[in-house]
């Protein structure tokens, strides 16, 4: 058996009136992230952490934001086209662990949502899912509300 690890990391700056999805879903916020897609940072940072385990690039190579392709697109749909990526290559996910950073909204609530929406996305199972949450003590861009950060770590296996 084989196993590798990829990292991802994704950074969108928040703008009054925009919707905020964040996982696979939309959350309720008076900011949401600005991107060419629909600027979901965790979705890009799985994406990244999974291509980079795979030896596969990153998503801006597969998803470049100066293609009007993606202009607007669902970042579930970019997931789900990395997922086929890796099976072509045989890798399946064990487990992906995630950390957000933002001061608001609160993201407790609407974690099992997320893990749901996620596990359905990449075919695996919410307890291979984890999705942590913490703020920035009101220090620096994440602090003043200004952007998100998203972390991811994931380990694939190749039996």
């Amino acid at each position: 058996m084989k196993m590798r690890v990829g990292m991802g990391f994704d950074v969108h700056q928040l703008e009054e009136g925009r919707d905020f999805w964040l996982g696979g879903i939309k959350l309720p916020s008076s900011k949401g992230a600005v991107g060419h897609s629909d600027a979901d940072v965790l979705i890009h940072a799985i994406c990244d952490a999974i291509l980079g385990a795979a030896n596969l690039g990153d998503i801006g190579f597969h998803f470049s934001n100066t293609d009007p392709r993606w202009k607007g697109m669902q970042s579930r749909f970019f997931l789900q086209e990395v997922i086929k990526m890796i099976k072509e290559k045989d890798w399946q996910i064990e487990n992906l662990d995630c950390t957000l950073t933002l001061e608001k909204p609160k993201i407790n609530p609407h974690l099992p949502e997320m893990k749901k929406v996620l596990s359905s996305l990449m075919e695996i199972s919410e307890e291979q899912i984890s999705i942590k949450a913490t703020t920035n003590e009101r220090l620096g861009y994440v602090g003043r509300e200004e952007g998100v950060n998203a972390y991811a770590v994931v380990l694939l296996r190749k039996d």
